[in-house]
């Protein structure tokens, strides 16, 4: 494994050059969703040095456009589109800032990741490509727009924000896929839910041992490209085995914590609880049988899970056992995973739900974070009823964000035949038109421009919103090769 930096990419001479030369250039440049600020300062900076009109709206985001190449000024006008921010995850025992530190990208063979955290090629990969055409005097193209978004991850805010008459484009090509060689024309719309407990306190009686017991090792992913994969989730892993517990022993919990985002399953989990010091040595041998079948549910999606029973310094207080009660069992009730695969589209997921993270709050709150998906509105309508019902009948106070459109396949647009007869002419291959359950910012782009004809394609990613995430190498070429060729063969415009 070898660190990489801007000489070494140019040294291994990886390709296409100005593609990754702007991705690491990106890699230095602090983004997370809601903290958005260097990165726009960098595009703005970019626009400016390169002589492009950059027009940057009250949301933050950024449009650049840059005029035909000779003998194209006929043709559509096409918008490359990406998000500026990043998933920011990184493993426990790495030292990282996200909002201050430069993402360490490493080279594995045909494959680049970083060093314990997220890489950030989703979507980063995306702004680079665009930088890229827009700086390539060699690539031909059309009338060309470039759109950057804020908030896509936590929100996709930028795209809510996004005004009539900022875009003037009419084919968008939306940077944001992480198979290549698939052609996305559809995806999920979306929901939040979430659930907040306040809870009392009590005082943990004398003689009582305290541990940590933590869930760790799983692989999580991102809560919609990956959700087919029945991969664990730790806080419904950490739930279920605390009301094992509760159920045979007086316990106290003083402490949950597990996931972070929305948009990732949960990877780590921990609670830090009380009981009689009698009972050590029996929930020791609880924890080990709880792990033996959990290791067994999961020895193919997630077979490096650990379950680890630690003793922990005394707390005077816990949360008063009736809440603690009813928080434990809403983790175990709410449903977690695929709830309906599509009937149109073999293998795609319909609808589906995350339960995100569990948080302690100020104020004596538990909350209870979980997102809800599906390519029909009333099948996504229905299970955030279901979790609200759940989250109800524990007890808790329930709220939902607004939500997001999901777009729905045209197999007959313009911008698919000519991407599909470019992939069979440049790789002699089919390649394969898809939709997405993962949200894209298509949905609402295409509810303030209904004119608009989308499609959706990138590189190869895989681990996407957890510090697995890493990015083939010899597929970024080929998108490069193809997003070029898109280009060069857009119609005129009537």
């Amino acid at each position: 494994m070898t660190s990489l930096n801007i000489q070494d990419m140019e040294q291994k001479n990886l390709k296409p050059a100005g593609v990754f030369r702007y991705f690491e250039e990106i890699c230095q440049v602090p983004r997370p969703s809601k903290k958005e600020g260097k990165i726009i300062a960098y595009l703005q900076d970019f626009g400016r040095k390169h002589g492009l009109e950059t027009v940057t709206d009250e949301a933050g985001n950024i449009l650049m456009k840059k005029p035909a190449t000779p003998g194209m000024e006929n043709r559509k006008t096409v918008a490359l589109q990406a998000h500026m921010d990043m998933v920011c995850e990184k493993n426990n025992d790495v030292q990282h800032d996200f909002l201050t530190d430069p993402i360490e990208t490493v080279v594995e063979g045909e494959w680049m990741k970083a060093k314990g955290t997220t890489l950030g090629a989703d979507n980063g990969i995306g702004i680079a490509a665009a930088l890229a055409v827009l700086t390539d005097e060699t690539v031909a193209h059309g009338p060309l727009e470039c759109l950057f978004t804020v908030d896509e991850e936590t929100g996709l805010t930028g795209a809510f924000a996004l005004k009539d008459g900022f875009l003037h484009s009419d084919i968008l090509l939306n940077l944001d896929s992480e198979d290549e060689g698939e052609l996305f024309i559809g995806c999920a719309g979306g929901v939040d839910s979430v659930g907040e407990f306040t809870y009392g306190e009590v005082a943990v009686p004398e003689g009582c041992f305290f541990a940590k017991v933590q869930v760790k090792g799983l692989k999580g992913g991102h809560s919609g490209g990956d959700i087919h994969l029945g991969r664990a989730n730790a806080n419904k892993l950490l739930a279920r085995f605390l009301n094992r517990v509760r159920k045979q022993h007086a316990m106290y919990l003083c402490e949950i914590d597990g996931g972070n985002l929305r948009n990732a399953i949960a990877r780590e989990a921990h609670a830090v609880i009380a009981f009689p010091e009698a009972d050590k040595h029996a929930i020791r041998a609880e924890l080990n049988v709880f792990a033996a079948e959990v290791e067994g549910e999961y020895a193919v999606s997630d077979p490096d899970i650990q379950f680890i029973l630690e003793s922990e310094e005394p707390r005077k207080q816990a949360m008063e056992p009736e809440v603690a009660r009813r928080v434990l069992m809403a983790i175990q009730a709410l449903p977690h995973g695929v709830v309906a695969m599509s009937q149109d589209i073999p293998g795609l997921v319909e609808t589906s739900t995350n339960l995100a993270s569990v948080k302690m709050k100020p104020g004596n709150v538990i909350r209870i974070e979980t997102s809800q998906r599906s390519s029909t509105t009333s099948a996504k309508e229905d299970i955030a009823d279901t979790v609200r019902t759940v989250f109800e009948l524990a007890g808790a106070v329930v709220s939902h964000s607004e939500g997001y459109p999901g777009w729905k396949p045209n197999t007959h647009s313009e911008i698919l035949e000519i991407a599909t007869e470019s992939y069979r002419r440049l790789f002699h291959t089919e390649a394969k038109v898809k939709a997405i359950h993962a949200g894209l910012e298509c949905g609402l782009f295409l509810d303030k421009y209904p004119t608009l004809d989308m499609l959706s394609f990138g590189p190869t990613l895989q681990g996407v919103h957890s510090p697995d995430e890493r990015m083939n190498i010899p597929s970024v070429e080929r998108f490069w090769m193809h997003l070029v060729d898109i280009l060069r063969n857009i119609p005129v415009k009537d």
